[in-house]
């Protein structure tokens, strides 16, 4: 394991702080290669996401010719999951272990469902397709093996994530921790990249053997990946538990303790307005392209890489400003500010027929959501008591992919129902365009961030005399 450990991260530590983002928040007791390795699991989680989203996404369509529908069923399905985040969260706070264990347990539970989900999915997808023996089983078969493939992946991710920025939130420093933070989800947007283009290279000549080589392959790349990520990381504490006279609250009790305290309910909703709004073109930005600006199919798969290298931008900047002491609600409403130009951008290029514009637009709304995510997830660690960290990044998680999900699917629904009533003249002569439908949705989006700001506004602490508004260091809740 040690071998293993060293050949993964020792690549990365001998580039240096100069090239790695964030590689300045090591210190003695927590060194760069320690947090690197950690970081794998987001690496994990990363490459689930791409193959769920992604890859398999256009596999089913067009290779096995499953309906769309049913893909579309399939790919929320890991959704499902998000709500119970919160109550992972939870868990791995009040975990009595043995061994002293708290976060461990459930990282490694997680990683051996994801294992499994992805062990069964080419099968069931195959299945599901029509291939092979799929004949002899009844039709059922297929759907409720895909279904319950891709539920257990999503359980699996949901509950690693969850309990590994936990895990992270306790090893590092209060005053690193959003640089940490920052690290984790760079190696989470890092995972992503690699992935796809990993997963595109190796099923160009696609055949359902090779379907169930790259699936299995990434099964047990998780395994690997999120076994060297926890090896040795939490601290054992036999006793931990030993001597607590009184017994441990319920979720329920807990939850009411934490959504009552230090602005839970409006960071909570800021939270899913922000990421509804940002969430709601994921899966129009390239038909955008295509349909309105006549972009070739080439210029619309670099408008995704355009919208992750704005994220990671935001991610870096935020990070840097946020280390300095700074408001993370004055952050993440930095972000939904710069949200709106953003998206007035890519409506105003509509009219002008500008992809130089639109691109623009499409930078600048992955910066916002990049830095509107880093602030409201550091707000929620700052401002968690001590023995309800996980509860708090539970609850924000549960929220943010929740309205992720619920933004990318409503954004859909929506461009398609305008859509169809503008093309029949239900809106007037003057909207019967293909553009309406994805106005509306852009405009919903400006609205949504106008209500983040209001929301957020009740979270900004006042500034204190002598000091800048930026400049406003968070009051942590007492332990």
């Amino acid at each position: 394991m040690k071998s293993l450990t060293r050949s993964l991260v020792s690549g990365w530590a001998r580039m240096g702080p100069r090239f790695l983002p964030f590689a300045d928040v090591a210190t003695h007791d927590l060194p760069l290669s320690r947090l690197l390795r950690l970081s794998l699991f987001q690496v994990s989680v990363g490459m689930a996401l791409v193959l769920l989203v992604g890859t398999l996404n256009r596999v089913m369509i067009v290779e096995l010719k499953v309906p769309a529908a049913l893909v579309a069923l399939m790919v929320a399905l890991p959704v499902l999951y998000a709500p119970m985040r919160a109550l992972i969260g939870f868990r791995s706070d009040t975990h009595r272990s043995a061994l002293g264990w708290r976060r461990v347990p459930y990282i490694w539970m997680g990683s051996m469902i994801q294992f499994g989900g992805l062990a069964v999915m080419p099968f069931a997808l195959l299945v599901l397709g029509g291939g092979g023996n799929a004949s002899q089983w009844p039709a059922w078969v297929g759907p409720a093996g895909a279904g319950i493939a891709f539920l257990m992946v999503g359980a699996g991710l949901h509950t690693v994530q969850t309990a590994g920025l936990a895990l992270a939130t306790d090893l590092a420093p209060e005053e690193a921790q959003p640089r940490v933070v920052g690290l984790m989800y760079v190696m989470l947007l890092a995972g992503t990249i690699v992935s796809a283009f990993v997963f595109g290279a190796v099923l160009q000549d696609y055949s359902p053997a090779r379907l169930v080589q790259v699936i299995q392959a990434a099964a047990v790349t998780t395994l690997v990946l999120n076994t060297v990520a926890l090896w040795k990381q939490e601290t054992r504490r036999p006793g931990r538990f030993q001597t607590a006279p009184l017994a441990q609250p319920s979720f329920a009790d807990a939850w009411r303790t934490y959504i009552a305290g230090d602005g839970a309910r409006h960071r909570l909703l800021a939270i899913g307005l922000g990421t509804l709004a940002f969430g709601m073109q994921d899966v129009l930005l390239e038909p955008y392209g295509g349909e309105i600006l006549g972009m070739g199919v080439g210029a619309t798969t670099w408008l995704t890489a355009t919208l992750a290298t704005g994220g990671l931008i935001g991610f870096s900047a935020a990070s840097a400003i946020l280390g300095r002491g700074v408001d993370p609600a004055r952050m993440a409403r930095a972000g939904a500010w710069v949200g709106i130009p953003a998206f007035a951008a890519v409506l105003v290029s509509a009219g002008t027929q500008s992809t130089a514009l639109f691109a623009a637009g499409a930078l600048l709304i992955g910066f916002g959501g990049g830095v509107f995510g880093h602030g409201t997830l550091t707000l929620t660690m700052n401002r968690a008591p001590r023995e309800q960290v996980g509860l708090a990044l539970g609850a924000w998680g549960a929220v943010q992919a929740t309205a992720a999900g619920a933004g990318m699917a409503l954004g859909g629904v929506l461009r398609d129902v305008v859509g169809a009533m503008a093309a029949r003249g239900w809106l007037g002569e003057s909207l019967a365009r293909p553009v309406t439908g994805y106005a509306v949705v852009y405009g919903i989006e400006i609205v949504l961030l106008v209500l983040t700001l209001v929301v957020m506004g009740r979270l900004i602490v006042r500034s204190a005399p002598g000091l800048s508004p930026l400049d406003q260091p968070l009051p942590r809740s007492a332990p």
